[in-house]
């Protein structure tokens, strides 16, 4: 007879088979109702709605999110395709924001389709979908992108409503910018003899700085007949012009991202000094907050640390053979790899106070953080080497967080960006603050990133004169809201002002 372990490795298999066979979600006609019931039992399916379930990990807390918001995406994705076949599509505006590399959850997704009932369906964590009777585009002007069905970006600019460009600049520029002629909005705007809608596209086209475009657009609908009046639907003129080729939508997120923060943290940010004259006292600082520092780093990311344990890692009174237990070992492989990494850090300081450009520093240097920090895991065998050779090559997700990070292909182009934004930032305080940010915003590693977000914090906060900050795991709680706050909301100033009450 079967052992109960034996059975709940029989219900995982066919578990793993679904998955391996690209199915994100679990129907009850998936499973028989014993492995359903054995597989939910034991954590690691939870369920939906009635008849639908997702993957979990077993050793999530009552209430964690994490589960859900990972899955969000591929759910709907599924669940549509099975109730509705490919009479469905997200609506034009959430459409552009996904085209735009914006994959945040909402509270409230809007789905469109011919048959429709109107409905409110309640998910997890207070999300829903709303279900709404709508003509879809022609099937020319829909695409799937990673199972959901959008507007094409030309379609979806014509349809979406005047107020989603007020309501999200971010997203509707990064879209913009993906156009690359007239020609592409004109056909549709043509053969729907949409006057208005023109006018607002040629003052949106300009806004950003595409002026062929917004007079291609005039020009080609007055021939025809149309009284078009040019209209700015944003309602503030952006300040720089992106680039027109081979940009990114999510290098365009960053760069609008950035220059409407950086405002915001000036005025939040008290003004730095200038670099350090004297840069063996600052250093001896630096030395000085190790412990500190150390501890409640580590202690925010959940690893339990002692000062005494780090003293004896940093004096190299400690070897990974000396911890028996598996959790004993792996915080004090994580204060080891935090020891070696904040070496480097100090190192990279230094050449910072020596005048070199702590752009240029930082993007060269924390790769080799992110290597001292894992070195000693990988030495103990917890990890392999290859673990160390850098930025993800799968997708990642933020613990309890409505942000999704970008997918693993974007962060080649997302992480130059930044450090391009780093290089042309005069303010020292935007660099810190908006560098950590946008930093763990984009996730480039599997691991580590709150703590060598925090390492680029302090590196250029020393570029500015500003002494190392420590943020308490006391704070934990505040910090993480207002990070959540500006990847969601893009709203920095709770995160700015944060930061600004640590300044001693």
């Amino acid at each position: 007879m079967a052992t109960p372990s034996e059975k709940l490795a029989e219900s995982l298999k066919i578990l793993k088979s679904l998955q391996d066979a690209g199915k994100y979600t679990v129907r009850s006609a998936d499973l028989t109702r014993t492995h359903r019931e054995r597989l939910s039992k034991n954590g690691f399916i939870q369920e939906v709605i009635k008849g639908w379930y997702i993957p979990c990990r077993p050793d999530e807390v009552a209430g964690d999110s994490t589960s859900w918001y990972t899955s969000f995406w591929k759910f709907c994705a599924e669940y549509f395709q099975h109730l509705k076949g490919d009479d469905w599509c997200l609506s034009p505006e959430q459409s552009l924001s996904i085209h735009a590399e914006n994959w945040t959850v909402p509270r409230q997704l809007l789905v469109r389709s011919s048959k429709a009932r109107n409905n409110v369906t309640k998910l997890p964590y207070e999300t829903s979908l709303l279900d709404v009777r709508a003509t879809l585009p022609d099937n020319k002007y829909i695409v799937e992108k990673d199972g959901l069905r959008l507007f094409s970006i030309p379609a979806a600019l014509v349809a979406c409503s005047a107020g989603y460009y007020k309501q999200n600049p971010i997203d509707m520029r990064a879209a913009l910018a993906m156009v690359r002629d007239a020609s592409e909005v004109l056909e549709i705007l043509l053969n729907g003899g949409h006057s208005i809608i023109a006018g607002r596209l040629a003052g949106a086209f300009r806004n950003i700085g595409r002026d062929r475009i917004a007079d291609d657009i005039l020009n080609t609908m007055r021939s025809a007949g149309y009284d078009v009046r040019e209209d700015d639907p944003f309602e503030t003129p952006l300040p720089f012009i992106l680039p027109e080729r081979d940009q990114s939508p999510y290098v365009s997120r960053i760069r609008l991202t950035w220059r409407d923060m950086r405002d915001v943290v000036i005025e939040c940010f008290p003004k730095g000094s200038g670099l350090p004259k004297n840069a063996e006292t600052y250093l001896k600082q630096v030395e000085d907050i190790y412990v500190t520092d150390a501890y409640h780093s580590l202690s925010i990311e959940g690893y339990q640390v002692s000062a005494e344990l780090i003293e004896r890692v940093r004096s190299g009174d400690w070897s990974p053979d000396t911890n028996e237990r598996d959790k004993e070992h792996r915080n004090a492989l994580a204060a080891r790899g935090y020891w070696q990494a904040f070496q480097a850090v100090k190192q990279s300081i230094e050449v910072i106070l020596a005048g070199k450009n702590p752009a240029d520093v930082v993007e060269n240097d924390h790769r080799i953080w992110y290597r001292e920090m894992f070195l000693p895991s990988v030495n103990a065998g917890l990890l392999k080497p290859a673990d160390l050779a850098g930025y993800r090559n799968c997708p990642v997700f933020i613990r309890k967080s409505l942000h999704v990070p970008p997918r693993q292909e974007v962060v080649l182009d997302a992480i130059p960006a930044l450090f391009d934004l780093l290089r042309e930032e005069p303010e020292a305080s935007v660099r810190a603050v908006l560098g950590h940010f946008i930093f763990v915003y984009i996730h480039p590693y599997l691991d580590g990133n709150g703590r060598i977000g925090r390492f680029l914090l302090n590196t250029m906060l020393a570029s500015g004169g500003y002494s190392w900050m420590v943020i308490p795991v006391e704070k934990r709680n505040e910090y993480m809201t207002a990070l959540e706050k500006a990847s969601v909301e893009q709203d920095i100033e709770p995160f700015a002002t944060f930061l600004a009450g640590l300044i001693e």
